[in-house]
């Protein structure tokens, strides 16, 4: 690996003695890999206490680094959680940020400072593999027979190899630097996501194709014998095959680590497991004894394996920062009639907490979360402390001697030393947003404010969550009470009063360019 003057604070640790090793040795930049899981729950790991489900391989990160168990996601959906994360921007900041179609454009703007940004700007690979679900290109105009513009190389990613949107969701296709892998120029590929193409068989009026069928919504074009959301024509060799997804973006995973052992790199690697459409490769099938979905979290922590192999492999461990995590909280029928529910015994998804994916309590944002850097986590340790992943960009930046362009990563706060296990000071607040666009405010003493919303669905018909929008202002002892089960809202009118005021201040708030 090519060495690098340090950055301030690279070497205030070394200068402190916090495990310098090879770091301060060798005078090299720590490599970064965030591995960001779709729709695992809190619950979903066994090192957070599961006793139904075994992830050996997750196990092993926690064993060797900072486990949280108060992490959260800014929101209980993938594209604005997303979104956050690489930006530093809470979603509710800018419109647009909900969930995507397969057509969307690109949700963070050429020129809009990324995580990905600040380490390119640092001379390093930078990569992206997998789930994306933040758009490409202009909305409905995406030229996915050639060169799809405006793309993510214009935000920081040199390399990718991607899925556009979601499992559920045409075209059905990898994308690489911008274009479509093996697309047949003969076969070209047609997507809509308002008209059916002539001729071409859905789930909805063509059932007996399907091998899998759908629980609700998911009945449009079919592939591989499942219906997704949204029309597709053409583009036949060009089709993922669905149990192939999660050894696909492992063996790029691990390429892309192999290709740049030899200098400082940042990969961001968004799993498709546990997404819907839930179909592992056979070997894992059966192996969780909770169908396809337990056996695509097994898929997902093996993908966590061979990753940690190629870092040990190529000697990396010590000096690269594996940041672990998901997008959002749980969800069991979430359009598939996989025997998500009927499977799924004693296993607790959202574990002690209310709620799960599109939910605005807890289990809706709460999430698994793993920090390890052997360079300078020498212990495992559980952390308790409020952290969010929207932190994520400012804390690398701290670390990395980088300053924050103005108005860039506007919420994102410096919380290095938490998230290095240094500091048992969490965050001054969380503010989360559930897939109707209603806000919470949870602090570090457990106090949480859910406003008002003037949305009237209160469970979803599909998915069964609770989405937990409510007339009335909603406030929760989370720290007492991990299952809100008891509103107090009535009975502490200050509390409420301050929260709401605290979070309208912060909705009001001008940028302050990553700083506190």
């Amino acid at each position: 690996m090519e060495k690098i003057k340090l950055p301030a604070a690279l070497m205030l640790l070394a200068a402190c003695g916090m495990g310098t090793g090879a770091l301060a040795a060798n005078g090299q930049r720590p490599n970064v890999i965030i591995i960001l899981a779709d729709d695992v729950g809190y619950g979903d790991v066994s090192c957070n206490g599961s006793k139904t489900i075994s992830t050996p391989n997750v196990d092993r990160l926690a064993a060797e680094g900072v486990r949280f168990t108060n992490a959260h996601t800014t929101a209980a959906t993938s594209t604005p959680a997303r979104y956050s994360l690489l930006t530093g921007q809470y979603p509710w900041r800018k419109k647009g940020t909900g969930v995507a179609t397969g057509d969307a454009g690109m949700i963070i703007s050429p020129g809009q400072y990324t995580i990905a940004d600040m380490f390119k700007g640092l001379g390093y690979a930078t990569g992206v593999i997998g789930k994306w679900h933040l758009g490409l290109g202009e909305t409905g105009k995406q030229d996915w027979n050639g060169v799809i513009t405006p793309y993510i190389d214009q935000i920081g990613f040199d390399y990718s190899y991607i899925i556009p949107a979601t499992g559920d969701r045409v075209p059905c296709v990898w994308v690489s630097q911008g274009r479509v892998v093996g697309l047949d120029p003969a076969d070209p590929i047609s997507v809509s996501y308002t008209t059916p193409f002539p001729g071409e068989p859905t789930g909805k009026d063509n059932p007996e194709l399907l091998r899998l069928k759908p629980s609700y919504t998911h009945d449009n074009a079919i592939v591989n014998g499942i219906s997704r959301i949204g029309y597709m024509k053409g583009g036949k060799a060009a089709l993922w095959v669905d149990e192939q997804i999660g050894d696909v973006i492992t063996e790029k995973s691990v390429a892309f680590i192999d290709r740049n052992a030899k200098k400082p790199f940042f990969l961001y690697l968004c799993t498709h497991d546990i997404h819907v459409p839930r179909v592992p490769n056979p070997r894992f099938v059966g192996k969780s004894g909770m169908g396809a979905r337990g056996d695509a979290i097994l898929e997902f922590d093996y993908t966590v394996g061979k990753v940690l192999d190629a870092l040990d492999r190529n000697g990396l461990s010590k000096n690269t920062i594996v940041i672990l995590s998901s997008d959002n909280g749980p969800v069991t029928d979430d359009g598939y009639q996989d025997g998500a529910i009927t499977m799924l015994g004693n296993h607790k998804p959202w574990w002690i907490y209310r709620g799960g994916k599109y939910s605005i309590y807890e289990a809706g944002t709460r999430v698994p979360m793993i920090v390890r850097w052997g360079a300078q986590i020498k212990k495992p340790m559980v952390q308790d402390a409020l952290v969010c992943q929207v932190d994520i960009l400012a804390s690398l930046a701290s670390l990395m001697g980088v300053e924050i362009p103005q108005n860039g990563a506007p919420d994102s706060r410096n919380s290095l030393a938490t998230l290095l296990g240094r500091s048992k000071s969490g965050r001054e607040y969380v503010v989360e947003q559930n897939s109707q666009g209603t806000l919470s405010i949870l602090m570090p003493d457990g106090w949480k404010y859910i406003e008002p919303s003037t949305s009237t669905k209160v469970r979803s018909a599909f998915t069964g969550v609770e989405y937990g929008n409510s007339p009335e202002p909603q406030l929760y002892m989370v720290l007492k009470d991990p299952g809100e089960t008891t509103d107090l809202a009535s009975s502490n009118p200050e509390k409420v009063r301050a929260l709401a005021a605290k979070l309208q201040q912060i909705q009001a708030s001008p940028y302050t360019g990553g700083k506190n």
